[in-house]
């Protein structure tokens, strides 16, 4: 599966490039936006075969990002104290903002193309208006926390509205799921070993990442409460 290859390139990248990636933040940015730029180009230009099947693979069936995303999902699951914490959580904001930056030019490309299909009321099948839906909620999540995820903007909020604001990426990385099972799921019924695998794959990601989450967030509060209750026996002897 071509994702699993490029969510393992992606990963090694991120490790090691994670100093220059804090370092210079902007230059990681505008890297993102050629890649946006040499996919829409490749709508009205022809490119050299490698270079078109690269950006294919990459932009248009949105594997970058959503290798970007799983990465910062991932970083959720370890100890603040842990090896990975601590190299990549410094990170985990701009390598939000590349992962929005680079779906929110599939999204564009493919709302674009889908919107005369919607407005025209044809072929409006119940996977189809899925597929729509969620990713009409997902370009809406997608701008709202990464614009939040920009420094001078959360330095403009309350930490508590930003961490209430934040919450909502859980529900974004639902949706991702959903979107991709919409897409897949028609020929998967149709017995599409590919399409079987890949929504296989993706349900353990995505399901593997919920399990250890859920772990994270209580082993965080078990060791938050235990030094208050060790301060209560301190104080009662």
């Amino acid at each position: 599966m071509d994702f699993i290859l490029v969510l393992v390139v992606t990963t090694a990248l991120v490790w090691v490039l994670r100093k220059p990636i804090k370092k210079a933040p902007l230059l990681f940015y505008a890297l993102t936006i050629l890649f946006n730029i040499a996919y829409i180009a490749t709508l009205y230009v022809t490119l050299p075969e490698l270079a078109r099947e690269a950006i294919f693979l990459l932009m248009q069936k949105c594997t970058l990002a959503l290798a970007l995303f799983t990465v910062v999902m991932y970083i959720g699951v370890f100890g603040k104290d842990s090896k990975v914490s601590h190299e990549l959580r410094p990170i985990r904001s701009e390598l939000s903002i590349m992962a929005c930056l680079l779906a929110i030019g599939h999204m564009v490309v493919y709302l674009t193309a889908f919107l005369p299909r919607i407005m025209a009321g044809v072929g409006m099948a119940g996977n189809f208006m899925l597929f729509f839906a969620t990713a009409v909620a997902l370009l809406i999540l997608l701008i709202v926390l990464g614009v939040t995820s920009f420094q001078f903007v959360k330095r403009h909020m309350s930490a508590h509205a930003w961490i209430k604001l934040q919450k909502w990426a859980y529900v974004f990385f639902g949706l991702i799921y959903v979107h991709l099972v919409s897409i897949l799921l028609p020929s998967a019924i149709n017995g599409g070993t590919t399409a079987l695998v890949s929504i296989g794959v993706y349900t353990v990601l995505f399901g593997a990442y919920a399990v250890l989450r859920v772990y994270r967030a209580m082993a965080d509060k078990k060791a938050a409460s235990e030094p208050a209750a060790e301060a209560e026996v301190a104080a009662a002897a």
